[in-house]
């Protein structure tokens, strides 16, 4: 492997088990370990939970994959890279807990190469990731937390960070056929090298490790909460939204497909189980439709 890339090949492993770990404290189940590899190059770590006690799915993806040409997900946003061979490496991970009072989480890091192809040309590099929260019952509370956690790991690398990486994240989640946004957002960044190669890995370095200081005081403070029937559809209707995000917008979804990805690894983001109801809406000033008031862009820290 080339000798600058292994630091950030592995980083990305100890971020895997470090967040396996945490999250296991919480279950008290223990992951299962599937070790694959790809036909055209590389391949990945899916550690994950299947109908647990608190996540009733968690999937932590570890890849390293490899390709002779950009699929199209990638050269769109850079046509002159396209035919180049290309390297990719990254944690992703989608946790959906059992609890409809916990929150679903998000969270991607990663590092994508374009190699050249004449000798007169340099490797190109691009940093990614972000972490965002989508609830179901929202506490204000949470959310604030969540965002404070995502600009205190962007704060090192200038102000201007979490306000821009804020509103990537609220564009991007946004779901235009249902004009709403996934979630509460977070932050998200793609095609990040303009501080060079050691100051982007120290970003994405910074927003994985934020991770589990984000997201598991909110799972402690709520995974015993008591809940129903009625939560529990809500949670799956809710769900539905998350499925067409993934399948309709997300790039990394599009990105693993067209690449030849490992299908089962990338579509274990998906929720275990999802309903969709026709013409449904919640009740008016039910906790249900409390939800919909936070599903537009919005600031939570400091009016940003």
């Amino acid at each position: 492997m080339n000798p600058t890339i292994q630091p950030v090949y592995d980083y990305l492993l100890s971020l895997q088990q470090h967040i396996v770990s945490q999250l296991e404290s919480i279950d008290g189940a223990r992951f299962e370990t599937d070790q694959w590899e790809r036909a055209e190059g590389g391949g990945g770590l899916s550690r994950y939970l299947e109908n647990s006690t608190v996540f009733e799915r968690a999937a932590v993806l570890f890849s390293h994959v490899k390709g002779s040409t950009l699929p199209p997900s990638a050269s769109a946003q850079r046509p002159e890279l396209a035919g180049r061979p290309w390297e990719a490496m990254g944690v992703s991970l989608v946790i959906h807990p059992r609890n409809p009072y916990v929150p679903t989480s998000h969270m991607n890091v990663r590092l994508f190469v374009a190699h050249p192809t004449q000798d007169d040309q340099e490797p190109v590099f691009w940093f990614g990731g972000g972490l965002d929260l989508t609830p179901y019952y929202l506490f204000e509370s949470d959310a604030i937390h969540f965002h404070q956690m995502c600009a205190d790991a962007l704060e090192p690398f200038g102000t201007d960070k979490y306000p821009a990486y804020k509103k990537w994240c609220d564009d991007y989640f946004y779901l235009k056929h249902r004009n709403e946004t996934r979630g509460i957002g977070g932050i998200f960044f793609d095609d990040v090298n303009e501080a060079g190669f050691e100051q982007s890995f120290a970003l994405i370095r910074s927003v994985g490790d934020h991770f589990t200081k984000a997201y598991i005081p909110i799972v402690k403070a709520r995974y015993q909460m008591e809940y129903g029937q009625r939560e529990r559809d809500f949670q799956a209707y809710r769900r539905g939204r998350y499925v067409e995000f993934n399948l309709v917008f997300d790039r990394g979804t599009l990105f693993g497909l067209q690449s030849g990805g490992r299908t089962e690894s990338i579509l274990l983001s998906m929720p275990p189980m999802a309903h969709w109801r026709y013409c449904w809406e919640p009740e008016p000033n039910s906790p249900e439709a409390q939800l919909y008031e936070y599903l537009k862009p919005r600031a939570w820290l400091n009016n940003v």
